[in-house]
Parts: C-alpha cells; structure tokens; sequence
C-alpha cells in the first residue's frame, strides 16, 4: 500500500507536465475550431485526438515512473505478498556452537560467513598466477582544483605480472586548508575519472560536473577519492579476456571458474588497490577513509569493506539486491532477475541458488555484519522499490545483533524510521528518504554527518 500511494504521487508529477505539453496542443486545436474552413467532422476528429491522446498519456505516466525492468509482472512489491522466511543465524557457528564473546566472532563466526559469501555468492580472488608488481604513477596535479579549495591528483596504479598488463586511474582530491592528513571519503564511481565529469561545474559553486558536493566535503576537512568500476572489470563482463582477470588466470583457462571472482569482486579489488595507494599518500589519513557506493556501487562498496577491515567506514546508498536488501524477501529486484540482466556480477556458484534464496546459508544481514565494528550506513528511498528499502533496513537491523556484541550501538526496532529522518549518532546509521533511486544532497550531508561523528570526536 505505501509503495502504491508512492507510486501515485509520481505518476501525478508526470503528468502534470503531460497536461501542460496537451494544454498548449489544444490551444492549436481551438484555433482550428475557430476557422472558417474547419467542416463539422474535422471539429470532431480534432476533439476526438485530443482527448485519446490525453487519456493514453495520463495512464501511460505511471509506467514510466519506473524503468522497464521494474515493470515485470513478477516482481513483488506488495508487503502482504513477501513470503515468510527464516533467517540464518548469524551468532551460531557451522558447527551449532553459540557466539557470546568478540573472540569466537573474530577467530570463528566472521571468517566463516566471509568464506560463505566468497565461494557461493561474490567469488573469491584466487592467487595470481605469478606476482603482480603494483606501480603508481603520478599523471597530473591541479593545485588550485575548484578556486583552490583542494589539490587534485590524477594516479595512475599499474599491475603487470608474466601473464598480463592491467592499470586503473583514481582521482584524489586533498583540501588545501589541512595542516594534518586529512580523513577521505572514497566512491566506487560510475563516472570514469578520464572524463570532464570530475571538473569543476562552471557555474553551480562548490560541485563538480556531475553534481557532486565535493566544495562541501572540503569545508569540512575531508578529502576525496573516486574509483571507476570498469578500469579493470566491464560493467558486465562475459569473457574475461581484458583486464584484472587474465593476470589471475592459471594455465590454460580463459574463464573465472564457478567459485571465482565476477565482477563485484573484481570492483572490490580495485577499491583496495587504491587504499593501499592511500597508504603512500602523506596527506590522507588512510586510517579514516570512509568507502561509499549507490546502487551496483554501494553492493561493490559493502563487498569491498567486508574483505578489508582497513576501511574505517562503510556506506551504502540504495544497494538493493545483492547489497543491503535480505534475498528471502525476494521483494523488488531478485537473484533470478539479477543473474539474468548481468549474470556475471556474481558468482557462478550464486546461479544456484535462484528460486532457491531459502538454501543460502547466509542472507545480507550477515554480510553487512561483517562491517562490525566499524561504522556502517545504510540509505534507502521511498519510491525506489526495485531495491526494496523495508528489506535494507531489515538487513541493518538484523546486523545490529553484532554490533551489539562487539559493545556497539545498533538498531533497536524493526520499524521503518519516519521519512527523511536519518539515525546518525549511532555504529548503525540509516535514513529513508522521500525519493527515487538516487543520491541527492540530502543524502551526501547525512553521509558527511555520519562521518563527523564517528572521525571527529
């Protein structure tokens, strides 16, 4: 019912301007009418287009609301509908034994559920076939990016082994006004970061050209890394001839076999090799750099900090299906809509398990559990039931359990926070906004509020 009246509220905006476009149709119309030379079936056939066009438009306006995919006559999106479901126990190890101290969760549990996640969901990095050699190179530096707010790099990190060549640029961008290094926000980013995208915007103050508020990420002393989610793996790759993989192949295969890396994992090992960049950086506090990741991305991100404990900080905007969202819900996006859409983000081994989520023996509650202690947000929105924002906090909720353990402060109710209305001072962090599938400024300052609280106490 709430996604329905969200749904409503969309399909009005939509049309409203479709009224305004047949508005100024049937002015033409009228001055047709009015002619002399118009005959009585001509009137008609005018007034007949007119009001067909109107009605097709108004009722069409609700599809478009929502992309194509998420007009699938199976998706459910009705909380009546969502099938009951059990989840795994996150604090009983495989063999039936209680988790009661931080000790059994770090020596036992955790690397049990990391290894379940590795082998049957995301794909694990196997070992290259002979040693990588990582090389940076410093391609340019602008240190009067944005009026002089911040000193921008552009990096470039080259892998090179016997059986291949693979390189990655990444961004950093420092504020100027630091005496200390600084804390950092990096983004597993759409945008590649050879495009203009990262300029500065030539008229909005304090944004880049793809609208990002790094002015104010600077006012307030951090500093930014963007890393792109194709330098190393394609969006959706399906041969694996390019890139990271061939350097990790071993004699004779062509294809990550069924328990290897898709691409997910491969975004996540990048986003590593630019914290290990971080490393060598003297002005960047690599000890607090927050990860942050919307949609594909922010399932990369939580994937990324899940396997590198060095992350101080996770955030995760709208990662829906394979990301925040439980599977067992299968509400909005589902495994068997995600393998057959980009059957390589994953694992081979996770096409087992479509119409099969029950067998998992591990749900994302248990993925975002393996962020504990660290800092973890989650952000959904309202309107974005593809990604199923009830199932992302469920997820955080549940995964409050081992925050709790580990002496943390968790979530403590099962129920949706009110609109617009972020948990911030807390180990678990949410909000819901009132809002698509995007990141707005909205969402950026509660981020950034986040971050204050946890690297500036």
């Amino acid at each position: 019912m709430r996604y329905s009246l969200k749904l409503v509220r969309i399909w009005i905006r939509n049309s409203i301007e479709l009224v305004c476009c047949t508005f100024i149709r049937g002015v033409v119309y009228i001055d047709a009418f009015e002619s002399q030379h118009a005959s009585n079936s001509m009137k008609i056939v005018l007034l007949v287009n007119l009001l067909v066009s109107l009605f097709i438009g108004l009722w069409s306006s609700a599809a478009h609301a929502q992309q194509k995919k998420e007009l699938d006559h199976d998706i459910i999106y009705d909380e009546s509908r969502i099938p009951s479901y059990v989840l795994p126990e996150l604090l009983i190890t495989s063999v039936g034994e209680e988790v009661t101290t931080e000790e059994q969760w770090q020596a036992i549990r955790r690397p049990q559920i990391l290894s379940l996640f590795s082998t049957l969901v995301y794909g694990k990095t196997p070992a290259p076939a002979s040693p990588v050699e990582t090389t940076y190179e410093v391609m340019r530096i602008n240190s009067q990016f944005m009026g002089g707010k911040a000193t921008r790099k552009d990096i470039r990190i080259r892998f090179e082994n016997e059986q291949g060549v693979a390189e990655m640029i990444i961004l950093v961008f420092i504020p100027n006004q630091v005496e200390e290094p600084a804390p950092a926000f990096m983004i597993h980013s759409f945008d590649e970061t050879t495009s203009s995208r990262f300029d500065a915007h030539p008229t909005e103050e304090g944004r880049l050209k793809n609208n990002w508020p790094l002015g104010e990420l600077f006012d307030r002393g951090y500093a930014f890394v963007a890393v792109h989610q194709t330098d190393l793996v394609g969006h959706n790759e399906v041969s694996f001839e390019e890139g990271i993989h061939p350097l990790f192949f071993k004699p004779g295969q062509s294809f990550p076999n069924a328990d290897e890396w898709g691409v997910l994992s491969a975004v996540a090992w990048g986003g590593m090799r630019a914290l290990d960049y971080l490393e060598e950086e003297p002005l960047v506090d690599h000890h607090r750099v927050a990860l942050m990741g919307h949609s594909k991305m922010g399932k990369a991100a939580l994937w990324t900090a899940a396997q590198d404990e060095r992350f101080a900080l996770v955030i995760s905007a709208q990662s829906g299906c394979a990301g925040a969202a439980l599977w067992r819900r299968r509400s909005g996006e589902t495994l068997e809509k995600m393998v057959t859409r980009f059957p390589y983000w994953l694992s081979r081994n996770a096409w087992k398990f479509v119409d099969q989520e029950d067998d998992l023996p591990v749900d994302q509650h248990m993925l975002l559990a393996l962020i504990a202690p660290r800092p973890l947000y989650v952000a959904s929105g309202s309107e974005d039931g593809w990604a199923d924002p009830y199932g992302e906090y469920l997820s955080a909720y549940h995964a409050s359990e081992v925050y709790r353990l580990l002496g943390k402060k968790g979530l403590t109710s099962e129920t949706l926070p009110p609109l617009n209305e972020a948990l911030v001072e807390s180990d678990v962090g949410y909000h819901i906004k009132d809002g698509g599938h995007s990141v707005e400024m909205y969402d950026w300052l509660r981020f950034m509020d986040f971050a204050d609280y946890h690297f500036k106490r």
